[in-house]
């Protein structure tokens, strides 16, 4: 197996880490209820996507 014959500096081990980064979901406000819900995803709160009622709410 390979091993490095030399040792990596931070520098060098932090520029090849540089694309790892995790960013975080786009989030939009429903225009119902105005909590926030991911773009083009029917509200989990409301039920609604593009003004209809797609997801029935339960009566509890």
């Amino acid at each position: 197996m390979a091993l490095p014959k030399h040792k990596k500096s931070k520098s060098k081990r932090n520029m090849r880490r540089s694309h790892q980064s995790l960013t975080l979901p786009q989030l939009s406000t429903c225009p119902q209820c105005n909590e926030y819900r991911l773009p083009h995803h029917a509200c989990p709160h409301c039920g609604f996507y593009k003004g209809r009622l797609v997801l029935p709410q339960s009566e509890s």
